[in-house]
């Protein structure tokens, strides 16, 4: 049985899914006024650890991960950069998915976008000002009146005078309270908006997502998912203004992944400790990113650094050396062995990444014992162990590439292939100068050779 940590309880829960067999998880998307951020790449990692993982223990998920496509600061950008705001948004949606394609993560069923629902935000907002939930300000702003819903703060476990406290109306704001929020932004007549009941505008942030979550999933879904950061304010809006439109629960679990620190730091364009997915492609592999990020329980914070990403670099290194010279393909399946349930009970318990890299590594060893063994009944246990790892490691969405595809990194083999051929030419007519200079050359491409009875065979030094 598959135990998850729900924020709400803030307890582990069997999961028990409202459809037997089926499952629907929303997550919260990016904002599309720039490129992915390592932050970002830590939710979208995490929620696709997950997805996996229930596909793979025979659940039918409907994966829903929403883009906003309309708010403040891509309004904001888009003026600054003198474009229309959905070519503005276009440009980074497609920069977003280059960035989730290099990291292995699979795209969700459905991407829904904030301005294709302007209409069912319009109709909830609706409904919420004739239960009296919302009103209009006189500047034709709508606001979610929060005292009216005596439930707001369940999620994040904050008071309503603890919310009362340091609340301020900002200049342009007509709220009745301080702790209300925007449903409804008025705009001016040549700005970016829609018409509505209220005037001119656009919506606010948080109702697009309850828009969005409930087209897609139903009035009430599974599980809802996002960074830490969102708790509050934007899922308890969520959860008040959703629950006030239907009367129903709004999402029966709710989870949460843990920051992203750079040396310890929280990671900020004025501390300038910001990195974006594509700048750190451009040095790491794309599977060593995921490995870094994943490593760690989705629940805790995780500290980015050079260091961090050579780890998991020599970490996905030893694993695809293990798999070298397997015959994976032609190896019969192993099934139901106690690496199989130990890493299936690591990743049930509330997805324990930690605990599932302890059981692939011990995989790893006993590879390698049976590897150095030499005999033939040896080698194809250890395919066969070989296979379950790979099988395994798709539940991450790791160890699925070739290892000489992983191990010979981005040179080009050719190059790489040629200079071995001359390096050994040059040992077989003595010539060990010549044999050691292009040993040299080699080592400042990173390629490590490594010479054996055989002949030599080279990978990449990460």
């Amino acid at each position: 049985m598959i135990k998850i940590y729900n924020t709400l309880t803030q307890t582990k829960e069997a999961f028990k899914p409202i459809d037997e067999g089926k499952v629907r998880i929303y997550v919260c998307g990016i904002t599309t006024y720039d490129y992915c951020h390592l932050g970002h790449a830590r939710m979208l990692v995490a929620f696709d650890m997950v997805v996996r993982h229930l596909r793979s223990r025979g659940y039918e998920v409907t994966y829903v991960r929403n883009i906003t496509d309309i708010d403040d600061k891509i309004l904001a950008r888009a003026r600054e950069n003198g474009e229309v705001f959905s070519d503005l948004t276009e440009r980074f949606i497609t920069a977003m998915h280059e960035d989730e394609r290099a990291l292995s993560i699979l795209p969700p069923d459905q991407e829904p976008r904030a301005t294709a629902h302007i209409e069912q935000i319009i109709a909830m907002i609706e409904k919420l000002v004739a239960t009296d939930f919302a009103y209009r300000a006189d500047n034709g702003d709508v606001y979610f009146s929060v005292m009216q819903f005596p439930d707001y703060g369940r999620l994040s476990k904050k008071k309503m005078d603890e919310l009362l406290d340091g609340a301020r109306i900002e200049v342009g704001e007509l709220k009745r309270d301080p702790r209300d929020f925007a449903l409804w932004k008025a705009a001016a007549d040549d700005a970016v908006g829609w018409d509505s009941p209220w005037g001119y505008g656009r919506p606010g942030w948080h109702i697009e997502c309850s828009a969005m979550s409930t087209c897609s999933l139903g009035d009430t879904f599974d599980i809802h998912g996002g960074g830490s950061d969102l708790m509050f304010p934007h899922h308890e809006n969520e959860i008040a203004q959703s629950e006030a439109v239907t009367g129903c629960t709004f999402a029966k679990l709710w989870m949460h992944n843990g920051p992203l620190r750079v040396d310890n730091e929280k990671m900020s364009k004025s501390l300038n400790n910001f990195f974006t997915v594509r700048e750190v492609l451009k040095e790491y592999d794309g599977e060593v990113v995921r490995q870094l990020l994943i490593a760690s329980h989705y629940r805790s914070p995780i500290n980015y650094s050079p260091q961090s990403l050579q780890q998991a670099a020599k970490v996905l290194e030893r694993l695809y050396t293990a798999l070298k010279d397997l015959d994976i393909a032609n190896a019969k399946s192993l099934t139901n062995s106690r690496f199989e349930k130990a890493f299936l009970a690591a990743m049930d318990d509330d997805f324990n990444t930690p605990k599932a890299f302890a059981v692939l590594f011990d995989m790893m060893k006993e590879i390698n014992r049976q590897k150095s063994a030499g005999m033939e009944r040896d080698m194809e246990g250890a395919s066969q162990l070989g296979a379950l790892l790979v099988k395994l490691g798709g539940h991450l969405g790791l160890l699925q590439r070739l290892p000489q595809d992983f191990l010979r990194g981005e040179v080009d083999p050719k190059q790489v292939e040629q200079l071995i051929a001359a390096r050994e030419q040059a040992r077989a007519d003595k010539d060990w100068a010549k044999a050691d200079q292009i040993r040299d050359q080699l080592s400042a491409m990173k390629v490590v050779v490594e010479d054996g009875a055989d002949g030599s065979s080279w990978r990449l030094d990460r």
